[in-house]
């Protein structure tokens, strides 16, 4: 991060025609999709940059952030809904997903949804992917962006937190691996 400036951040935006807020809302899509790319990379340095050097406010790396985020677990469920349910439930019963269990997930969708999707967008892994079993159950789009939004934004205000936190770290900031595996243990305690 220490490297990374916001020079470099406008080159690489403009060089695509979108702003910094465009580009960091179209990396926390991408991470919100099927694509490895975690939040953790995105949304920290983002937040260090905007808070060291003001390219952009820190409300607007949350923004830009939960609006992307909100925009790839979209798609996510609209892939799930359109192609999913019918995959499902035609061969679910080959990969142990009976009608049975599909039903089930109908009725804690239903009775949880909005909270175990607020929840899962809080979570390692399980927030790229909520959308497909949202949208395989079909749980009401405006419901499920609502719960994504918040989830979203109080998951980018850790993380921006974060990324302003350890910037004031002179040490970390110079690259010493030992104080990030430091401070990434002490976040997840």
């Amino acid at each position: 991060v220490a490297d990374l400036d916001d020079a470099t951040l406008g080159s690489i935006a403009e060089s695509r025609g979108l702003t910094p807020a465009a580009l960091y809302a179209l990396l926390m899509a991408v991470e919100s999709s099927f694509v490895p790319l975690p939040s953790e990379v995105v949304i920290p340095p983002a937040a260090y940059l905007a808070h060291s050097r003001g390219s952009l406010s820190l409300p607007g790396v949350v923004i830009a952030g939960t609006l992307g985020s909100w925009a790839g677990a979209a798609f996510m469920y609209w892939g799930a809904r359109l192609i999913g349910r019918p995959l499902l439930a035609r061969y679910g019963r080959y990969v142990l997903i009976p009608p049975q269990k599909l039903a089930n997930a109908e009725i804690w969708a239903d009775h949880f949804g909005l909270v175990g999707v607020f929840i899962a967008r809080l979570l390692l892994v399980i927030r790229h992917l909520i959308g497909i079993p949202a949208g395989i159950v079909r749980m009401d789009f405006l419901r499920y962006s609502a719960a994504t939004l918040a989830g979203s934004a109080a998951w980018c205000s850790v993380l921006a937190w974060l990324g302003v936190t350890m910037g004031r770290d002179p040490v970390l900031m110079a690259g010493s691996l030992h104080r990030i595996a430091l401070w990434l243990g002490g976040f997840l305690l």
